[in-house]
């Protein structure tokens, strides 16, 4: 009897363990998303370089669909990276071009998964409360375990980032870089 409430009470530990665990990831894609060009987002920046950013549909969904939406509406066209901390990230993706701003579409709720914060790791910026991403948006300039699970990592740079090491730092930059256009494909 005893042995039976044992394995009872490990089966139960281990089925609200998994419910509340992030999603297991490999930093590496599975070949399907490297494969598909809309899973390649293109930043063609103000400072003269091209970001090439692997999304990660697989490990937050929602996320890479909403980034894939504004891009196709054409909304990051123009916009600046309005927080930049050497040695941490450089942020973008608000229309308002102060922290506060996001686009027309609800927030969404937290995809967090196990892909660490390493250099050119891409994650949703947010307010407090995790599920309140929108189209902000970082890329990290070294890694930051402090930083797990706490925001959804949707991507990864995979090509120009010596283009993000360029952008203007700042909170907010004298002179800020631009999001010249955003394009999928690669």
């Amino acid at each position: 009897m005893l042995k039976g409430l044992a394995a009872v009470a490990i089966l139960a530990c281990a089925a609200s363990a998994s419910a509340q665990a992030p999603v297991v990831a490999s930093i590496i894609p599975p070949a399907a998303v490297a494969a598909n060009p809309a899973n390649k987002l293109t930043l063609k920046l103000s400072n003269g370089g091209t970001v090439v950013i692997q999304l990660r549909p697989d490990a937050a969904p929602k996320h890479v669909e909403r980034i894939q939406t504004l891009v196709r509406r054409g909304f990051y066209n123009g916009l600046i990276f309005h927080r930049v901390i050497p040695g941490f990230m450089a942020q973008g993706g608000d229309p308002k071009g102060t922290g506060q701003g996001g686009s027309e579409l609800p927030d969404l709720k937290a995809e967090f998964s196990d892909i660490p914060y390493m250099r050119g790791t891409v994650a949703a910026a947010r307010a407090d409360d995790p599920n309140s991403a929108n189209s902000q948006f970082f890329i990290m300039f070294s890694p930051n375990v402090g930083l797990w699970g706490k925001y959804t990592v949707f991507g990864r740079v995979i090509s120009g980032m010596d283009a993000v090491d360029r952008i203007a730092v700042g909170e907010p930059p004298a002179e800020p870089t631009k999001i010249l256009q955003a394009s999928l494909g690669g």
